[in-house]
């Protein structure tokens, strides 16, 4: 489990899935390109997500109201020939509409990178996102993220509507010689967003 004061990260259990389903429901018009599951899903996602291999399914909770608000992961993990971890990535991630542009997302952040680069010992993190969705570009951005490039039809889409269908991918990266400069952006970039 990591925490801080906005937010707790739980390794995702079965017993999520109530929670889950309400962080799940309500309008999914700010999903955009998210892949989201829906209430009715959530326990098959659940079971398909726990049985899979290099894939660590994270709960997000709001500390103040131990409210579940959404989901990400540590996911595509690499390694040195000695078994050591290089690189990971941050994905799967969705949060409720009424967690979207809080502190809660750029507070997780920040415990999944320093988590990753101070606990895992990694070179490299990873965010990806499909190349269309603006808003979450943007968000990657701003949490301090650089840009790397649009990898053409690099996966399988998630977007509603597009199953068998790939997608172009827009991808972001920090390495452990960045970090602590992005790890100073993001501590104050989660004071301003507390503080408001």
């Amino acid at each position: 489990m990591l925490e801080n004061a906005i937010v707790r990260l739980e390794p995702l259990q079965a017993a999520h899935a109530p929670g889950l389903a309400a962080a799940a429901s309500g309008s999914r018009d700010s999903y955009g390109w998210t892949a989201v599951p829906t209430p009715e899903t959530l326990e098959a996602t659940i079971a398909q997500e726990l049985g899979r291999t290099a894939f660590w399914p994270i709960v997000q909770i709001e500390a103040a109201t131990d409210r579940v608000v959404g989901h990400t992961a540590y996911l595509t993990p690499r390694y040195w020939p000695d078994g050591r971890p290089l690189a990971v990535e941050i994905g799967s991630t969705w949060l409720h509409p009424d967690a979207q542009g809080t502190a809660i997302n750029t507070a997780a952040k920040l415990l999944l990178a320093q988590h990753a680069f101070e606990a895992l010992g990694v070179e490299r993190l990873d965010i990806k996102t499909d190349a269309r969705n603006a808003r979450a570009r943007a968000g990657i951005l701003a949490i301090g993220w650089r840009f790397e490039g649009v990898l053409t039809s690099w996966q399988l889409s998630g977007a509603p509507g597009e199953q068998g269908l790939t997608r172009d991918t827009a991808m972001y990266a920090v390495t452990a010689a960045e970090w602590p400069e992005v790890r100073a952006h993001l501590t104050a970039r989660l004071a301003a967003k507390s503080a408001r």
